[in-house]
């Protein structure tokens, strides 16, 4: 293994791509993890935080080593880079009001916060796993360390900032916007990829990067098309 691979533009490309998509779709895990432990003794809550983010990034590793095998059979990336720009539309419409959290049960036993948070990042992580094993087949070979690196680089930033992340989002809606557009991109790519369609296509990296534009373009147009189709929220 040639340590220089690391350093490449492509691997650190992955690597941001990897980190941005955790943050927008994993901002959700600071609050599970907050609403599990939060019947925990005061001096258990930081070991239920580290042991739930622990197993859950174990999981989000096993979940991942799979998907990128997976993407190996032919039209699974298709029908994944169209659940990816389903994923990328729904990211750009405006969330309900409602709190989505309300059934997460807390727990006083440290084990069963710990078991909480892991069994809800398993049924939360799917749009995650896809996303981030479309992201390291971009960078080539030594994919699982690139997916291992950028989980414990984004992780941390989710679990201790998240409220951070969430008032810039609200600044910055723009933020969203490319969030979206970036699962477009990753999605144009994959299904260009795809080894059922590669013998019918042109082997060619300008017609990749014009697949992900189109994907790209593709969620935004839908996105900002739904946005002018939802009805104005009505007054209190």
């Amino acid at each position: 293994m040639d340590f220089m691979e690391f350093l490449t533009p492509a691997f650190w490309v992955a690597v941001g791509q990897i980190i941005l998509i955790d943050i927008l779709l994993g901002g959700d895990n600071a609050v599970v993890i907050a609403l599990a432990c939060r019947g925990l003794p005061p001096k258990q809550r930081k070991m239920g935080i580290i042991y739930g983010t622990a197993g859950a990034i174990i999981l989000r590793v096993i979940l991942i080593a799979f998907a990128l095998a997976l993407l190996a059979i032919p039209y699974l990336k298709v029908v994944g880079g169209l659940l990816l720009i389903w994923i990328g539309v729904k990211l750009l419409m405006p969330q309900d009001e409602g709190d989505e959290h309300g059934n997460i049960q807390s727990s006083d036993k440290l084990w069963g916060a710990v078991k909480t948070v892991i069994i809800a990042d398993l049924v939360m992580s799917v749009d995650n796993v896809l996303a981030i094993a479309g992201a390291a087949e971009s960078a080539g070979q030594h994919q699982l360390p690139l997916v291992i690196f950028g989980l414990l680089v984004s992780i941390p930033i989710i679990v201790a900032g998240s409220q951070i992340v969430l008032r810039l989002m609200d600044r910055f809606p723009i933020i969203i916007t490319l969030g979206g557009m970036l699962l477009g991109w990753i999605a144009g790519q994959m299904m260009y990829t795809d080894p059922g369609l590669k013998p019918y296509l042109p082997d060619a990296k300008t017609w990749e990067y014009a697949a992900a534009i189109a994907g790209a373009l593709l969620v935004l147009a839908i996105g900002r098309g739904l946005q002018l189709r939802k009805p104005p929220a009505e007054a209190a």
